[in-house]
């Protein structure tokens, strides 16, 4: 009787312990689920890029495999983070490849903290939708449309949060 109660007690201590075990597995698992990384093609990012709104809208383009880009992205944070409640939109458009968003680009979301709106950009032709966004973009990254109602410019270069936080000021400064 003693040896049935002591396996019954071990059985219970070991269920917990694998049911802990799972949950964490499964919060991991809802964890990268909760991000969400819609992917665009032109049309979708057309709207993004033609809101006629009080908001001033910061468009960064971006890929987890260009350099420049990733040392920028945190400036873009510390930007959404602090212009979060004076309409100011941070979105940044991932021009990875589609086959890599749930390999890569999600993964770096979450390693990263990203808090900023992230759409996969998906549209294959760039050619045809590069100088839609601007004329003068050759298609290098990273590069930044910021715009509003009054005012639109892109950028085609790096930013640093001090340069970026100056640009965006000229642009609330418009009436």
């Amino acid at each position: 009787m003693k040896k049935i109660t002591v396996i019954l007690i071990v059985s219970i201590i070991f269920t917990c312990c694998k049911t802990e075990g799972k949950s964490e597995e499964t919060s991991t698992v809802e964890k990268i689920i909760e991000i969400k990384i819609e992917s665009i093609n032109y049309d979708g990012l057309e709207l993004l890029l033609n809101k006629n709104d009080n908001k001033t809208y910061v468009i960064n383009f971006w890929a987890t495999w260009c350099k420049p880009c990733v040392e920028e992205l945190p400036a873009f944070e510390q930007l959404q983070k602090n212009y979060d409640n004076k309409n100011v939109v941070v979105i940044l458009v991932s021009l990875d490849f589609p086959n890599q968003l749930e390999s890569r680009l999600i993964p770096f979301v979450m390693q990263h903290k990203i808090k900023s709106h992230v759409v996969l950009m998906v549209d294959a032709d760039s050619n045809t939708w590069i100088p839609k966004v601007d004329k003068n973009w050759s298609g290098a990254i990273p590069a930044t449309l910021i715009y509003n109602k009054n005012m639109r410019q892109f950028y085609e270069q790096s930013f640093t949060y001090k340069s970026l936080d100056s640009t965006l000021s000229n642009f609330l400064k418009t009436p």
